[in-house]
């Protein structure tokens, strides 16, 4: 007994240290929450979002037409009308220009960033879903859903300069701004690296157990690439050797993902059950599930104000045999989430 009471101390001791060390170990997770609720009203469906963190827009695609929002006031400021089965906005500051993928027209629209006025339309691949300009070697890379390839244009001249076979249905791309883009096959489960001056991809990764991946996003810092996947996975892939180095749960139905350099975090947006999914990318662990909305699969982040923007509307009940419950007319909102 005497030696036993003796021990405690010690034994108390180290165990106060353990947990000490235990919690250091430990990722806070930031308070998220909804800042703002925007309504936004308008008709169609919607894909990609994408900001302009220097001129303060937000560019929503909307079936036909792409709403533009100021990121400082919240009101529309304009709209980028014909432009059917719009999936995403690329934009090129530098050459004051913007580009669109036109999935149902199979063509990109090349718009002025100060006036919203179209320049040209070019004829790209079958259905162009996601869309990247490179500023590393000044080309606009359409990945298509349809044709299975990648179309690379010249984004000052709009020629197209080649197209590279894909072998599958690309999704979500990131360039390095170095030469390398990256983008992820979804029916493959793959996630491809392609030389973005030589035209040619370079290495395919499997990224089980990741399957289905459609949003991306980069740490270029730590040159983590984060992949989100339809089972409910994140996988972080090395974007030089290819290695997957953890494949954090995730919420259902993704479609999106960010990284904030700042916070050190990586988001999934997830549409199927309304919530947003926070990583810690030092440790590559979930720490924290934010609740949004139903339908709001899709997000982007301004780099500079670390606010989170995701996009979705009410919906009607689904009827037999429909694919997608319809959403009731003008109901669509932006969400606007930050700490």
């Amino acid at each position: 007994m005497k030696t036993l009471l003796a021990l405690l101390p010690i034994a108390l001791t180290i165990s106060v240290l353990a947990s000490t060390h235990t919690l250091a170990q430990e990722p806070k997770a930031p308070s998220y929450h909804l800042l703002t609720k925007v309504a936004v009203g308008g008709e169609g469906a919607w894909d990609y979002l994408t900001v302009d963190s220097d001129a303060h827009r937000l560019y929503v695609t909307r079936s036909t037409h792409v709403m533009v929002m100021d990121s400082n006031t919240n009101k529309l400021v304009g709209d980028i009308t014909n432009t059917p089965g719009v999936h995403g906005v690329a934009l090129a500051p530098k050459l004051g220009r913007g580009f669109i993928s036109n999935g149902r027209e199979n063509t990109v629209l090349v718009f002025d960033l100060k006036t919203l006025k179209e320049i040209q339309r070019i004829p790209v691949g079958k259905n162009p879903d996601a869309i990247l300009y490179d500023p590393a070697t000044n080309r606009v890379f359409t990945f298509n859903g349809t044709s299975n390839d990648v179309t690379a244009l010249d984004a000052t001249t709009g020629k197209v300069l080649a197209t590279i076979p894909a072998g599958g249905k690309p999704e979500f791309a990131v360039t390095d701004e170095k030469g390398m883009v990256y983008f992820n096959v979804e029916d493959t489960s793959e996630l491809l690296a392609m030389d973005a001056k030589g035209l040619k991809i370079k290495s395919r990764w499997k990224i089980a157990p990741g399957e289905e991946a459609s949003g991306l996003a980069f740490d270029k810092a730590h040159r983590h690439l984060f992949a989100v996947c339809g089972n409910e996975k994140m996988a972080v892939v090395d974007a030089d050797s290819g290695k997957v180095l953890a494949t954090p749960t995730i919420g259902k139905g993704p479609d999106a993902a960010a990284f904030d350099a700042k916070q050190n975090l990586a988001f999934s947006s997830n549409g199927a059950d309304g919530t947003l999914t926070l990583v810690e990318t030092k440790t590559f662990k979930a720490i924290g599930t934010v609740p949004t909305q139903t339908g709001a699969r899709t997000l982007t982040i301004d780099p500079k104000t670390g606010k989170l923007y995701l996009i979705s509307a009410k919906f009607k009940p689904a009827e037999p045999g429909q694919r997608r419950p319809s959403m009731e007319p003008g109901s669509a909102v932006i969400l606007v989430y930050g700490r």
